[in-house]
This record gives C-alpha cells, sequence and structure tokens, in this order.
C-alpha cells in the first residue's frame, strides 16, 4: 500500500468521526502495551511538534472564538503527554540499567545533550521549568480565564438586549441577529472551558514533579537490588533517564501552556499578535528614542557591556529616527474645500403674500 492510499484512508477515518477515538485508543494502548524506544522517539517528537503548531495557530489567530477547539485540544495534548510518560517510564525502569539510549534517542539527548550529562544541573532546570509553568504562566492563565468567564457570563444579558433592540429597530435582519446570539453562546462556552482545561495544565504540572521523584526513586531501587549496581551508577544511569524523560514532557508543557496564557489574553483584532505589537508598540518614535538615551548612558558606564548597551543603543535611536522620518513623509490626504454657504436673503412678509380664500 501506497502513501496515497495510506492518505485516502486516514481522511476516511476522520471523515467518518473515527479519528478522536483513535487517537483516544491509541493513547490507551501507550499506558498498557510495552513500546519499543523508536516508537516513543516518534510520538515525543510528535509531541512537541504538536505543542509548537499549537503555539503558533495561537499567535495568528485574529481572536479567541477563531480557535474555539483549543479547550478539548488542550486536554487531548495533556493525556497524549502522561500517557508517553508512564511509556517512558516502564522502559526506563526496565532497560534504564543500560545507559545511554536504553531508553530511545530524545531522552538521551535531552538527558546528555540538554543538561551535559550533569543530573544536578538537570534536577535545577527541571525544576525551573516547572516553577515557571506552575507558579507563573498555569496560574495566570488560568486566573484570567475565571475572570474572563464570569464577566462574559454577565455581560449576556445586556448583549442579549442589545441584538433584541438592533432587530427590532431594523438596523439587523434575522440571520445576523441569530449568528450574533450563537457568537454570544459560544463565546460563553468557550471561556467556560478554558476555565476548566487550565486546571488539566496546572495538574499535569504537579504530576511531573511526582513522576521524577517516584522514577528517581524506583530506578535506585531496581538498579541496586536486581541489577546489583552501586549507588552512584544507579543515580547516574537512572536520573540522567529520567531527567530527560522530564524534560521531553515539560518543554511542551510549557509551550501549552504559554498557548493557553496567550489566547486567553487576546483581544479580538483585524491582526494577529505579532501585527498587533509592531503597530502599538513602535507607533511613536518617542518611546524607541528615549530607550535609545537610556541605553547609551548605561553603555557609556565604565564596567558595563559596552558594546551590548551601545550596540541596542543604535539600533533603537536608528528605528527611532526611522519611524520619525516614515511619518513626516507621509503626504497629508487632501481635504475637499468647504463649500461656501450662500446666505439666504430674509425677506419680510406682507398682506400682498397672503393667498385670498
Amino acid at each position: 500500500m501506497n502513501a496515497t492510499a495510506i492518505l485516502e484512508n486516514v481522511k476516511s477515518a476522520g471523515a467518518q468521526g473515527l479519528g478522536a477515538p483513535l487517537v483516544l485508543l491509541m493513547m490507551l494502548a501507550m499506558v498498557i502495551i510495552p513500546m519499543p524506544p523508536l516508537a516513543l522517539d516518534i510520538l515525543f517528537t510528535f509531541n512537541i511538534a504538536l505543542s509548537l503548531v499549537v503555539l503558533l495557530v495561537v499567535v495568528y489567530t485574529l481572536k479567541p472564538l477563531d480557535f474555539s477547539v483549543f479547550p478539548s485540544l488542550l486536554l487531548v495534548a495533556t493525556l497524549l503527554r502522561l500517557a508517553l510518560n508512564v511509556a517512558s517510564t516502564r522502559v526506563v525502569l526496565l532497560e534504564g540499567h543500560q545507559g545511554g539510549d536504553a531508553a530511545g534517542k530524545v531522552i538521551e539527548a535531552f538527558g546528555a545533550f540538554v543538561i551535559g550529562g550533569n543530573y544536578a544541573v538537570g534536577l535545577v532546570v527541571f525544576t525551573i521549568l516547572v516553577i515557571i509553568n506552575f507558579v507563573v504562566v498555569t496560574k495566570g492563565a488560568g486566573r484570567v480565564s475565571e475572570v474572563s468567564a464570569r464577566f462574559t457570563l454577565d455581560a449576556m444579558p445586556g448583549k442579549q438586549m442589545a441584538i433584541d433592540a438592533d432587530l427590532n429597530a431594523g438596523i439587523i435582519g434575522q440571520e445576523e441577529a441569530k449568528a450574533r446570539r450563537e457568537e454570544i453562546a459560544l463565546e460563553a462556552d468557550f471561556y467556560g472551558s478554558m476555565d476548566g482545561a487550565s486546571k488539566f495544565v496546572r495538574g499535569d504540572a504537579v504530576a511531573g514533579i511526582l513522576i521524577l521523584v517516584i522514577n528517581i526513586l524506583g530506578g535506585l531501587a531496581i538498579g541496586m537490588l536486581q541489577h546489583d549496581l552501586d549507588f552512584s551508577s544507579a543515580l547516574r544511569f537512572y536520573a540522567l533517564l529520567t531527567i530527560g524523560d522530564g524534560l521531553v514532557a515539560q518543554i511542551p508543557s510549557l509551550l501549552l501552556s504559554t498557548s493557553a496564557a496567550i489566547i486567553v489574553t487576546r483581544v479580538a483584532s483585524t491582526q494577529d499578535m505579532g501585527g498587533q505589537i509592531l503597530s502599538q508598540m513602535i507607533s511613536t518614535p518617542k518611546s524607541l528614542a528615549v530607550a535609545a538615551v537610556m541605553l547609551g548612558l548605561m553603555g557609556i558606564i565604565p564596567g558595563m557591556p559596552n558594546f551590548a548597551f551601545l550596540s541596542l543603543a543604535a539600533l533603537a535611536g536608528g528605528g527611532a529616527w526611522w519611524i520619525y522620518r516614515q511619518k513626516r513623509n507621509v503626504a497629508p490626504v487632501d481635504q475637499p474645500a468647504p463649500i461656501a454657504e450662500v446666505p439666504v436673503e430674509q425677506k419680510e412678509l406682507t398682506w400682498d403674500d397672503v393667498q385670498p380664500v
């Protein structure tokens, strides 16, 4: 069977509503059936790619309701990551005494290359990532989702009354009124779902910490009692693999948490996130000019990294000058000349102007 036939079969399965059940069955199989290291590498890579795609879709979304499937997708991605944690834990505990790529190339790369093969550094990096994810991003996104859901529900009666008033006044038709009501209901459902979905992300961060501790303790016990390894060897093998596994799981989790925080703080606009930042932050040259002066003053202080500060000062100053020239060179729009009003002569009425009856 060639690639075209496989793609057609996948499309037909998705069209028949079998895509989501197959994904859920696959995650259940990952929890129950032992998986080879190659399959773990593919699934870990897919998990990272999925998180990156979701983050980029959120960045390029014009308004939150354009990505209304995000809460459900967030839940599925969280379950996929937890299923991968269970599958990788089984492989690490069974084959971890061999060291190296016993649990796959991806876990080995994150354990050896990212943290330099030092499990103490890995523990610190993992702890920092969990703190950023749990304390900063997830907690803030959950609070914003909760407040947005509350305000959206409180504003629903007023919005419904405004739609009814426009409909009764003939400003909008029945179809537009129906579309607006559906959008209001979808907005309330979306922020309510985001309020609940943020709890999944928060629980995932806590689960990551517990899984790391359990894997290290279990690996030490298995390595020392079953494989006759000394304490340092068992700690080196199992700690590196466990920390690599934790980093592989925490980085997609941080990306999805950032996506959730971005989408609940977005304001509906005709521009994507990058366009809004560029149009609003550098719309006036004054801010860049003041920043250039401050960076230049810091750059001339002895002992400071002069090259970095002065380079950024020159860049900010050049940007301010360029924006100023662009605004100055914009041709003013020709306004039509005002039409002179012809004074109307006031004629006094007389009895001759009265028509006879």
